[in-house]
């Protein structure tokens, strides 16, 4: 096909509506209904909203499914934070872009999300014109964090680079420790992990074991503590 015959196809299909540029793939993870209406209203003018999911295993279900090109994750979701599915979901869709969009201005939280599967870091509390810049950089191959948080991980690293490495959880003992910190029996934890009450209640005592904890409510400071479960 010559050029000018080139030019009068494009013409005819952008005149006749058979012609658009691709829009960019959004998924939307949060368990608040009104944000996520919020921010699907914000983006559509520009960007195609694929799917969205209220808890972090609706999120694992789905994206593979809908492979878009941008994931926009809260941290605080409900049966698998979005720190852990995030996590989770680089690893299944390595070349799929997550965004961070959440209340936490903890710097050592954005750290570890930026450095495990983060392209993106934004604050709920950020004004939208902010989210649709960072997804376009984003799109570009770029990173994006929100101003207030990029100073305090500036801050946080020229105070000390060699921040040591606390006690970690296993991913297991994580899930384990956020369902129950949600207010699941462990029959119920059980049933949602697919594993039996005897390996949760395993799972439980493990944990109370190696932090040296004796009731429940120290478990649940634990969970606080490790961000899978926000302060009631």
């Amino acid at each position: 096909m010559n050029v000018s015959l080139f030019r009068l196809t494009m013409l005819v299909a952008l005149e006749s509506g058979e012609w658009e540029m691709n829009r960019a793939r959004i998924f939307l993870a949060d368990d608040h209904t009104l944000l996520v209406d919020a921010v699907r209203r914000l983006l559509e003018p520009e960007f195609e909203i694929v799917g969205t999911a209220s808890n972090g295993r609706e999120l694992l279900a789905a994206v593979p499914k809908l492979l878009p090109d941008i994931v926009i994750v809260d941290l605080g979701l409900p049966l698998l934070n979005g720190m852990d599915a995030g996590r989770e979901l680089k690893k299944l869709l390595p070349r799929t872009k997550i965004v961070v969009v959440t209340m936490s201005e903890d710097s050592a939280i954005a750290g570890v999300a930026l450095r495990s599967f983060a392209s993106g870091y934004l604050l709920k509390k950020s004004a939208g014109v902010e989210l649709t810049y960072a997804l376009r950089r984003i799109l570009l191959g770029k990173t994006y964090v929100t101003p207030a948080m990029a100073r305090k991980l500036t801050a946080d690293f020229i105070r000390d680079p060699g921040i040591p490495v606390p006690k970690l959880l296993t991913p297991r003992q994580r899930q384990v420790l956020q369902l129950l910190a949600e207010g699941r029996t462990m029959k119920e934890t059980a049933n949602v992990l697919n594993l039996t009450t005897r390996t949760v209640a395993f799972h439980k005592y493990r944990i109370m074991e190696d932090f040296g904890m004796r009731s429940n409510s120290e478990l649940y400071k634990l969970a606080i503590r490790e961000r899978l479960v926000a302060i009631a």
